[in-house]
Parts: C-alpha cells; structure tokens; sequence
C-alpha cells in the first residue's frame, strides 16, 4: 500500500476509483474507519483518498507537539506522492481545520465539505473532545445520538472494533487534540473555494453557532443543521452523502 513522507514521517493512504480526486480527512483520534459510510458512495465516479493522519493506523507517530499547519503540509506530501493535481476535499472536525488550512496554503483544493468544524480551537469544548477518546468511558455518547445508538447496537460493537484497530490514543490522540484546541484559522475571507459547513444541532464538541460563524465568515461558505451529535454525518450519511455528490458533480461539470 501507499505511503507518502513529509521530511522523517512516513504517512499511509489509499486511493481508489477514477475520476476527479477526493480527498477524506479524519477527526482527532479517529481512524480511517469515519469514511465507511461515504466510501462506496463516492468511489467509482471520483478517485477516493484516505490517509491516516500522523499518530494514527498504520502511519508513523512521532512524538508531538502536532499543529494544523503540520498536518496539512502531511495532505500536501500525499497528494504530492500520488501525483493528484487538484482535489475536493472531506474533513470532519480536525480534518476541516486541516482543509481549511491547506485550501489557504496550497494550491490544489478545489472545494471543502466540513463536517463539525469550528475556525478556532477556542470554539472547541476540550472536556467533550476527550469524552470521545478510545480509553474514556462512553466514548460513543458525545459521537451519536442516544436512538441511533440503541438502533443498532450491533453497529456501536463494530464501530467499538473498528476503533479498537485503528484509532490513535495515548500521546499521539492528545497531541491530535492539542492541535485541534490550538488550531487559528487563516483569513477565511481568502479562503475562496466552494465550501459547506454541515454541524449537529446537539454536537457537545463543536456549537453550531461556532460551524454557523465558520459558515458565514467564509466567502463561498454555506451552513447546514443536521440532527445529532458530532459523527451526525454518519448518523445521516446517505443525506449527507447526497449533498457531498451533488457538490462535487456540479464543481466538476
């Protein structure tokens, strides 16, 4: 599988697909499990990437501190290594600072869908952040909401293995998290691409007046309520999923 190198860390991703690329950006600790529910939607019209971000599965975990703009000079050696021109890109929570970040420093993003994402760590409730760890008691509580967890109870243990495999914990999950919490947003009236901010109405990490501001502050930037927690676009994904195509067929044609 490939990998890709920003200076002495080596950085697992896979592609799959053609097409247009998009690129998935995980939340903090998580693995690249968070994509299952988009993956098969998206693959075969457009060219997926998933990559695990520093510290977490099968990329390397070096000691922190970590910062956003470290992470997303980490997306620019894997789109690099894969040769990818130009790419929408997918993050959720983390992963939206990291394509923020990125959309303003780099030159290939074409357009940002931002799940649950806030332009400043200072918007980012710590305590409910490390509620959702691995290690911490009812990780899933501050994830989903209480019906989508009692839906399908066999869902939350897969989800519970999936994590058990790939998510990062430890130092690496909390130098993760610190970046998060210590993320500023560049100029987001320079930010330019296409960009919608989906936020979960009762998501104890990240408010939706924080994702509204982030939406309304960003020139091309629509905000969109989705009911539940912070993994509300899993809970919702087929929705959710819709509106990701939509955006990406009508930037593509």
């Amino acid at each position: 599988m490939p990998t890709a190198r920003n200076r002495d860390v080596s950085l697992y991703y896979e592609a799959d697909g053609d097409g247009p690329t998009v690129v998935f950006i995980n939340d903090v600790g998580y693995g690249a499990w968070l994509w299952g529910w988009h993956y098969d939607a998206v693959a075969g019209p457009y060219e997926t990437v998933v990559w695990d971000l520093r510290g977490t599965g099968r990329s390397d975990a070096p000691a922190g501190p970590y910062d956003v703009g470290t992470l997303a000079a980490d997306l620019e050696a894997v789109l690099a290594d894969h040769g990818v021109g130009s790419a929408h890109l997918v993050g959720a929570g983390l992963g939206g600072m990291v394509a923020l970040q990125y959309a303003h420093q780099y030159s290939r993003a074409r357009s940002l869908t931002l799940y649950c994402t806030a332009g400043s760590g200072d918007a980012i409730d710590r305590d409910a952040l490390d509620a959702l760890a691995l290690n911490a008691p009812s990780s899933l509580d501050g994830a989903f909401s209480p019906a989508f967890r009692e839906h399908d109870p066999d869902l939350m243990k897969q989800i519970a293995g999936w994590r058990a495999e790939e998510d990062a914990t430890g130092a690496a999950r909390d130098a993760q998290a610190n970046a998060m919490t210590a993320f500023d947003a560049p100029p987001l009236y320079e930010i330019t691409q296409p960009a919608e901010v989906y936020y979960g109405l009762d998501d104890p990490v990240v408010s939706p007046e924080a994702a509204q501001s982030l939406s309304a502050d960003l020139p091309r930037g629509t905000g969109e309520a989705v009911e539940g927690r912070h993994c509300c676009f899993i809970e919702h994904a087929p929705a959710v999923t819709d509106r990701l195509l939509a955006l990406l067929d009508e930037q593509t044609e």
